[in-house]
């Protein structure tokens, strides 16, 4: 059962065992330029439903012992925007850069009458999909005010999606 993305060979963990193996300091991703890129949609980026409040509840647990922000992502399998989405965090230019930021959470929503409760819980109610929010390991919602933003995933380059990530990373 997939809890949350995460890209192994790319993962915070393995630059800290490099670093403490080499001795060398693991040094920030600078965030990803990568213009144009061509992204591939991701078949199915989403777990069941049912999968979604544990993976969750793991997602915060893992961000409070990393110190990065949870990017808790709301969509279906059935979306093509959020099938996008899912392409631009796994595109290897890009995926190095998000697992350093965050822990990435798929909640499927179904047809809008699954885990509706989760994003309540962020006082944000979901009308549209993909939604996303950046939240801080305590909780706190940092972009309520552009949860759809991404909501056109097919229609944006990869470089304007990860801008908007930076931007909402950013926050505190």
């Amino acid at each position: 059962m997939i809890f949350y993305r995460s890209f192994p060979a790319l993962s915070l963990a393995a630059g800290l065992t490099l670093a403490a193996t080499t001795g060398a300091a693991f040094a920030a991703q600078p965030v990803p330029q990568v213009g144009n890129a061509q992204i591939t949609a991701v078949a199915h980026p989403y777990a069941a439903p049912e999968d979604a409040p544990a993976a969750v509840e793991n997602a915060f647990a893992q961000a409070k012992k990393t110190g990065r922000k949870v990017l808790l992502d709301f969509g279906a399998n059935w979306c093509p925007d959020c099938r996008v989405l899912a392409g631009v965090l796994s595109h290897p230019a890009i995926a190095p850069w998000v697992a350093e930021n965050f822990v990435v959470v798929s909640v499927n929503v179904d047809h809008f009458n699954k885990n509706m409760d989760i994003a309540q819980k962020y006082g944000i109610k979901i009308k549209a999909i993909p939604v996303a929010l950046v939240v801080t390991p305590d909780g706190k919602v940092l972009n309520a005010d552009a949860t759809l933003e991404l909501g056109d995933a097919r229609t944006m380059s990869a470089q304007a999606v990860v801008d908007k990530l930076a931007e909402w990373n950013k926050r505190s």
